[in-house]
């Protein structure tokens, strides 16, 4: 029984695995389009009405979900947590970047959000007490150091930092402690609620800069842009978080985190793809360097968890199992042992 429950536990904690990281490949790969959208849209949409205005969308999309399913009302500190979700990814990143990428191409935002991973990983430690093995790290900087010198030598980065790379820099920062707060409290509100029910707290805010950046520039724009700010909408700012925050939840924030890794490379592709940009030979062979890192970190995550239940199942071989039933009876020693034993009692 205690041989199966054992691997029932592995199993389980394996299947949580990957489901976790198939749920947060999932999200990277709506995040990926975020930078080459937002870029399309501010080309025509005031970047305040673009960055709010999706949120706006999102709670609507927000509201009709928590609608449907009933879900319970977050307690008083859930709602604490929930506004440092909405600070982080309802208005933060999406603010600076927009703001960014008036001025710079969504090639120059991957460069940046490079470190997003790493950021993500620290606030882990931070706010959800997780604690990754030294591998971890170094398979972390291993990815982060291919992706920049990818970028720096195939020209995405150039001279010193400006306003958009400040801006780039603070959205990663929020960006990094929304996701590991989400995904912290995905564990308790399930990912899809968590972004809901932080979409919805920020709504008054969201609405009013949204009202008031309207009126201020009018929107007027073409079919494409609009199309963008309508992804932005429902898949950056709504379904992407479903999967990310349950990824995030089932699968450890730290160690799903580092899938991001391979989002720069992706958003170089689509910015391929919508911007014209050209793909290189580089660039697929950066992204394979992302993919061994990535391997290599899951791996540290799996020996880990395999010395970990190593250690346990020891211990609990050590111990006496509980409530195993009286104790067998000892037959008394022979007449001879006893006579044996009397003789060298002391004196």
């Amino acid at each position: 029984m205690k041989d199966k429950s054992s691997a029932t536990v592995a199993t389980t904690v394996t299947a949580d695995r990957v489901i976790g990281l198939s749920l947060g490949a999932l999200g990277v790969l709506a995040f990926s389009m975020s930078l080459p959208a937002t870029r399309v849209a501010v080309q025509q949409l005031d970047p305040w009405f673009v960055a709010f205005g999706r949120a706006v969308g999102a709670a609507l999309l927000a509201w009709a979900y928590l609608r449907f399913t009933g879900a319970p009302r977050p307690t008083r500190s859930q709602w604490r947590r929930l506004s440092i979700v909405a600070l982080g990814v309802v208005v933060g990143f999406p603010l600076f970047t927009s703001l960014a990428l008036t001025t710079q191409t969504s090639e120059h935002g991957a460069v940046v959000i490079t470190v997003l991973p790493a950021m993500t990983a620290v606030f882990a430690v931070l706010r959800a007490g997780e604690r990754p093995p030294l591998l971890f790290w170094v398979a972390s900087a291993g990815g982060l150091a291919a992706v920049l010198a990818f970028l720096i030598t195939s020209g995405a980065m150039h001279g010193a930092l400006s306003a958009a790379d400040l801006f780039l820099l603070a959205a990663v920062v929020l960006c990094g402690l929304g996701y590991a707060e989400g995904g912290a409290l995905a564990r308790e509100l399930g990912g899809a609620r968590t972004i809901c029910w932080a979409l919805l707290l920020s709504l008054p805010v969201t609405l009013l800069i949204t009202l008031v950046a309207a009126s201020a520039h009018p929107p007027r724009a073409d079919a494409a842009a609009w199309s963008a700010l309508g992804y932005l909408t429902a898949i950056s700012m709504f379904l992407g978080f479903f999967a990310w925050y349950a990824g995030l939840a089932r699968g450890g924030i730290a160690q799903v985190g580092q899938i991001q890794l391979a989002q720069p490379v992706l958003t170089l592709l689509w910015s391929a793809l919508l911007l014209g940009e050209t793909v290189t030979p580089a660039s697929i062979g950066a992204a394979l360097v992302v993919l061994a890192c990535v391997v290599l970190i899951q791996r540290s995550r799996s020996a880990r968890a395999t010395d970990q239940d190593a250690t346990a199942d020891a211990m609990h071989r050590t111990l006496p199992p509980p409530c195993a039933g009286p104790l067998p009876h000892k037959a008394p020693p022979r007449a001879a042992d006893h006579t044996h034993q009397t003789l060298n009692l002391p004196t």
